[in-house]
């Protein structure tokens, strides 16, 4: 089978499988559109074991500094001097200059990967009602973004490596 077939089988068979995770036995706690975003990912870094590492490693890099910048939002007064838009953007320029800045660290150099991260973090704080406030972030629970996010990377990345996988199993069927 050619490469295109046997790539297009796979993703399509194992984005039936996530789709069926998603809605169904891990809804809530698995985010196909988070995962799909990091499954991506993974291909255009070059579908490798360092394609993996960066992926998992700067996308939660990324969750991670959406989380911090999230609890500093949580703190700023809907009544500051500035006004909330301005502190708002104000604190996110802030997070993602040091998000960026971070890129230094060889670990971390990956910066479209962290970006996901952060981008995908805060899709599921604004899009998901009730989710953008303290007790959510520094809660133990599968509603904190650092979890939920993290995991959907984490899991999103490896369907990536399972339908590498999979399709250089068709191609040389």
């Amino acid at each position: 089978m050619d490469k295109l077939t046997a790539l297009s089988i796979s993703i399509g068979v194992l984005a039936g499988v996530a789709t069926y995770l998603a809605v169904g036995p891990l809804s809530g706690i698995f985010f196909i559109w988070a995962a799909t975003i990091a499954w991506a990912a993974y291909f255009l870094l070059g579908a490798d074991q360092q394609a993996v590492i960066n992926n998992i490693t700067c996308g939660i890099f990324g969750i991670f500094m959406a989380w911090a910048t999230a609890l500093m939002l949580t703190e700023i007064s809907p009544t500051t001097a500035l006004g909330f838009p301005f502190m708002a953007a104000f604190t996110v320029c802030a997070a993602v200059i040091v998000m960026c800045l971070a890129a230094n660290i060889p670990q971390l150099a990956t910066i479209p990967c962290s970006v996901l991260g952060y981008s995908s973090t805060f899709a599921y704080l604004l899009q998901t009602p009730d989710k953008l406030n303290k007790d959510v972030l520094l809660g133990i629970s599968m509603s904190n973004p650092l979890l939920v996010i993290s995991i959907s990377f984490v899991v999103g990345t490896y369907f990536g490596v399972a339908s590498a996988k999979m399709s250089g199993k068709l191609t040389k069927a």
